[in-house]
């Protein structure tokens, strides 16, 4: 019995972003298309097989250690970045804001799926669903230069709807409108969660 399997969700991608190689700000920039290899998407900041280790895991490694970079991608969902753009009083959160690489459309409460879930596209790419991304500042900073006062409510309202992180486990090509299937680990909640995060 495969320790994956297939669910009845699927999502339509309906942004596609890059961020740039050059430069140090969030800010992606809209495409139509993503190539994925193993290192991630294609002539993209993120890309790489590893990352230096950032502050978000300072409890395991040193700030600045080569590590393995399962942040290639950052996916959020359409229907949450709706949810955080009422809450802070906007039409809409533009995706270039988070650095987004993908928008998707048609998964209930994203940014809570299983780690380990995947989501497959029409010619097999797969990405594997790291984490929750969790809000930080440099969104915030984007939304506040836009819309000033606005932005400092973004880390608050975006709790549990920031999207994920994501990287390759097998390569392919992902358009506008293509279909992601969620594929989620046949296991039950581990019972001592609660006690392990205390």
């Amino acid at each position: 019995m495969p320790a994956l399997k297939a669910s009845d969700f699927a999502a339509q991608v309906r942004w596609i972003g890059r961020v740039p190689v050059e430069g140090d700000a969030i800010l992606s920039a809209s495409a139509d298309h993503l190539d994925l290899g193993f290192d991630g998407p294609i002539g993209e900041r993120h890309s790489g097989r590893t990352r230096p280790s950032c502050s978000r895991v300072t409890a395991q490694h040193p700030r600045g250690t080569e590590i393995a970079n399962v942040r290639q991608l950052s996916v959020v969902s359409a229907e949450e970045l709706s949810m955080i753009a009422s809450e802070i009083a906007l039409d809409e959160i533009d995706p270039t804001w988070l650095g987004a690489s993908l928008v998707i459309e048609g998964i209930p409460e994203f940014t809570l799926v299983p780690p380990s879930s995947r989501l497959q596209g029409p010619d097999g790419v797969t990405l594997i669903i790291d984490m929750e991304n969790r809000p930080c500042h440099l969104p915030a900073r984007e939304i506040e230069a836009v819309h000033p006062g606005r932005g400092k409510a973004f880390k608050a309202a975006a709790q549990n709807r920031r999207g994920v992180t994501a990287w390759v486990e097998r390569p392919g090509r992902l358009a506008l409108g293509d279909s992601l299937r969620l594929h989620v680990p046949d296991q039950p909640v581990w019972r001592h969660l609660d006690k392990a995060r205390a």
